[in-house]
């Protein structure tokens, strides 16, 4: 982080506490309030506000939480990549139900998801990975990402051997590699307040809108 981002995230500390959560009308769509809170967050200085933790459940009822990184999102949901062959997506496989959650400690605020996964395209998975760096592109196919390694130095032979398999060519997306896609069907706002009054402002799917309420904290 640099000094200007330690400047910010320090001018910006306690902003969300102090501020009362502005009146959000009713016919005000969720993932318009996501853009503003998630440009807000940029703004404050804070480090990778686009990482989300996303829990999964396995077949027989055992939770899992990790942190990924949102790449992208619209009306249709949010956005992450991973092996189709980890742990997580063999859990979405078996158990589509998901839940996300976004924590902004600087602002006092978290964003919670909950909704069913599916696969983005080969197409869109494919003009993601080619924009990552060709070491993240070769890792990808290096990892036997959630697998056992069996020996120390196995993910660096592994990765020297794509490497060179894939020396002077563009890496091709491996099939066991790409996105899956939130689609929401809840999501809540919440805002830190002082006494632990904390404003939590909820937004539900319905067959063609989204019903908005809150809750007690």
């Amino acid at each position: 982080m640099t000094f200007l981002e330690k400047l910010r995230c320090l001018l910006t500390f306690g902003q969300g506490v102090a501020l009362p959560m502005p009146e959000i009308a009713e016919n005000t769509d969720p993932f318009t309030l996501f853009t503003q809170w998630f440009e807000e967050a940029n703004k404050a200085g804070i480090l990778l506000p686009e990482a989300m933790s996303v829990s999964t459940c396995s077949a027989d009822g055992q939770p899992s939480s990790r942190m990924v990184l949102l790449k992208e999102y619209d009306e249709e949901g949010f956005v992450f990549y991973t092996n189709y062959e980890s742990r997580k997506s063999h859990e979405l496989k078996e158990n589509q139900k998901v839940a996300l959650l976004f924590h902004w400690n600087v602002l006092q605020r978290q964003v919670r998801i909950e909704g069913e996964v599916e696969r983005v395209s080969a197409e869109q998975s494919a003009a993601y990975f080619h924009s990552r760096d060709r070491g993240s592109q070769v890792g990808a196919w290096a990892s036997k990402q959630s697998q056992k390694l069996s020996h120390d130095n196995e993910l660096k032979e592994r990765f020297a051997s794509f490497e060179q398999q894939f020396s002077g060519a563009e890496v091709p997306l491996p099939e066991f590699w790409g996105g899956w896609r939130i689609k929401p069907s809840y999501i809540e706002f919440w805002q830190g307040r002082a006494s632990r009054l904390h404003d939590r402002l909820c937004f539900e799917k319905t067959e063609d809108s989204w019903q908005q309420f809150k809750l007690h904290p």
